[in-house]
């Protein structure tokens, strides 16, 4: 399932989940042109976010991990700004929710698994690093066409593989990626959390919102207050 039916099943009752596609050309959820793409993308953020503050939500999410990582952390830091100045709407992004999120749990060691290349998660490890989080193993699903078709079945042999000693909680990079019917069986069969791009995002958002980011079922970062 995409984003946009995954995300309004992790909502609490009584929150609304609004979306609008970033403007980017080429095939949605495939590496092929995902540079150009991305390029793209930002130069048309302004638009896209104006879309979104039309209806008033409480917060914005730049909900695309791969877009934070081009971005890098002060790029970030910088476009959040920007775009609260632009819309006067808390705006934060994807991948400063998934730091939040790691330092409210005190995680500080993490396993990567991505649906990426190679080269676009040793960039996810190098940016994650960047923020302190130390990425102790990491792999990425191999012979992947498109995001939007890997299965929760290939996700979670992901987590497994990655899994070490070493790590206090596994991360899954990659909105996209169908993790939500993966992260509770997976924390209980490791014993440690299990966030993803898109559980973090969730979180952050509810919290920035000023709502309880609680939504039992998607991992233990969802499942109690904070």
């Amino acid at each position: 399932p995409t984003v946009e039916v995954e995300m309004p099943r992790k909502a609490p009752p009584g929150v609304s989940v609004h979306f609008s596609r970033m403007i980017g050309r080429g095939a949605d959820g495939t590496l092929k042109g995902l540079e150009e793409r991305i390029t793209e993308q930002i130069a048309h953020i302004d638009e896209t976010t104006e879309r979104l503050a039309a209806v008033r939500p409480k917060v914005i999410v730049l909900a695309h991990t791969a877009t934070c990582y081009r971005l890098g952390r002060d790029g970030e830091a910088t476009l959040a700004r920007h775009l609260e100045e632009l819309t006067g709407i808390a705006f934060i992004t994807v991948l400063q929710s998934v730091v939040a999120a790691l330092a409210s749990r005190g995680i500080s060691r993490i396993a990567l698994g991505t649906p990426y290349d190679e080269t676009l998660t040793l960039r996810a490890k190098s940016c994650l690093e960047a923020y302190g989080i130390e990425v102790v193993a990491f792999d990425w699903l191999r012979n992947g066409i498109s995001i939007f078709d890997e299965t929760p079945a290939r996700t979670y042999g992901l987590g497994r593989a990655v899994d070490c000693p070493q790590a206090q909680a596994i991360f899954f990079s990659g909105v996209g990626m169908p993790t939500l019917d993966v992260l509770d069986p997976l924390e209980r069969d490791i014993g440690k959390p299990v966030i993803s791009s898109a559980s973090a995002m969730m979180w952050n958002a509810l919290r920035v919102a000023g709502i309880d980011p609680v939504s039992p079922g998607y991992g233990a970062l969802l499942a109690r207050k904070t």
